[in-house]
């Protein structure tokens, strides 16, 4: 019997867990998923509870509820894998020994690693938004807050889903205009990228955007401390952001057992992969998914449901001795909520940035767009992920592999463009 272990119950894990147990019988195979709590959150919702939209308790549930019968569910941290042993150290003092082992603990908040951002101020006048915590205290500051200058801060790439600080300052438009104070509220989004987002169609449409709304874009500013006392951001070269409230995306690393586990992961403990088959460099029988792989790929949650799709195949392929399956092309996709019910689209991979169009095919979604089918789709997500997305299920006419039907008239006139 093979035994596949996976480190991680977030959305990786859980998809990655079911997909395998329906493809391997109970005698088959024992498929072990191992995390350090049984909450599993349902990380884009955390974006809409800062503004009264959701509440925390209604986008966590038990991890061990989201997985196929015959999948051993163990509740502990994780002290180091070894991988000469091909076993794994739980902290409940337990070993697991693995035939296959995936990992897919994601990607971990480190906000102690820059200067003064949890010292005075913080959670007062200084927040996140990427935790529980955070986003529902960041609600009761926002509730009461009757103008002033208004910060969103990204410390440092690679975050979880890189459009969220975007996203929020879109909605705080919306939230603003709403409230009717608007006016009195300066709105800045300051961010280490030269501009808005990482792919330049994008970026040029989503800086448009911010300027349309009024809010301030502050590119190339590298946070080294926060000051909360005196209400500012400083960067290392000395330039400095005021505020009155601060919404902060601290620096993020991978799970800390990965650094203790020799050789399993790069200098921010995130696993080294292959970029189109997900197999870990330091050994054939480990591989990784989501936010925990260093890909040249945004950590997104669509990232990770397209991935699971190779990393399965893979797992098979490995365990029956065949050459793997080299097809993950880095597809992504993201929904970029901008408020005042409407939302935008964005489809891309290693090769292709994001273009206008129509997601998945010549009819279906807008891209690049504004719009209130847009904003609905945003919302019927929430749904397919514990229904669908979760427990491994295909959703017809989607794909791993990024469709190009609805892009390839963009995509024609963008190699026109560039060629001239």
């Amino acid at each position: 019997m093979h035994r596949i272990v996976i480190l991680g119950g977030g959305k990786g894990g859980t998809l990655a867990a079911n997909r395998l147990r329906k493809a391997y019988g109970l005698n088959e195979a024992s498929v072990t998923v191992v995390d350090q709590d049984d909450q599993h959150i349902y990380q884009p919702g955390l974006l809409f509870v800062p503004f009264g939209l959701t509440h925390s308790e209604d986008i966590v549930r038990p991890r061990g509820r989201q997985l196929h019968r015959g999948i051993d569910y163990r509740t502990s941290a994780i002290i180091h894998v070894d991988l000469a042993g091909q076993s794994v150290q739980l902290a409940d003092g337990s070993e697991l020994s693995y035939d296959v082992l995936v990992v897919a603990t994601g990607a971990v908040l480190a906000p102690d690693e820059t200067e003064g951002l949890t010292g005075p101020g913080w959670m007062e006048k200084v927040f996140t938004f990427y935790t529980p915590e955070g986003a529902a205290a960041l609600e009761e500051a926002l509730a009461v807050f009757d103008g002033g200058r208004l910060v969103v801060n990204v410390v440092e790439m690679p975050i979880k889903c890189p459009v969220a600080p975007l996203e929020f300052c879109f909605l705080a438009d919306w939230y603003f205009h709403e409230r009717g104070i608007r006016d009195r509220v300066e709105l800045t989004f300051v961010t280490p990228l030269d501009a808005a987002f990482t792919k330049p169609v994008a970026a040029n449409h989503l800086g448009g955007l911010l300027e349309q709304r009024g809010i301030e874009l502050v590119t190339e500013f590298n946070t080294g401390e926060v000051d909360g006392t005196g209400g500012r951001l400083v960067s290392f070269d000395g330039r400095e952001v005021p505020f009155d409230l601060a919404v902060v995306i601290p620096l993020h690393n991978g799970a800390s057992y990965v650094a203790r586990s020799e050789g399993l992961g790069d200098a921010l403990g995130f696993v080294v992969t292959d970029t189109h088959t997900l197999q870990a460099a330091v050994a054939p029988n480990v591989f990784a998914l989501g936010d925990a792989a260093s890909l040249p790929v945004s950590k997104a949650g669509s990232v990770t449901h397209f991935e699971g799709e190779v990393l399965v195949e893979n797992i098979r392929r490995f365990l029956d001795g065949e050459p793997l399956d080299a097809s993950y092309d880095g597809h992504a996709n993201c929904f970029i909520k901008t408020g005042f019910s409407k939302a935008m689209l964005i489809d891309f991979n290693y090769d292709v940035e994001p273009l206008p169009g129509h997601y998945p095919g010549l009819v279906g979604l807008p891209l690049l767009k504004e719009s209130h089918l847009n904003h609905l789709g945003k919302l019927m997500f929430q749904w397919l992920y514990w229904h669908s997305l979760l427990p491994g299920r295909d959703i017809p006419g989607i794909s791993s592999a990024m469709p190009l039907g609805g892009k390839l008239q963009a995509l024609e006139s963008n190699v026109k463009e560039r060629v001239s």
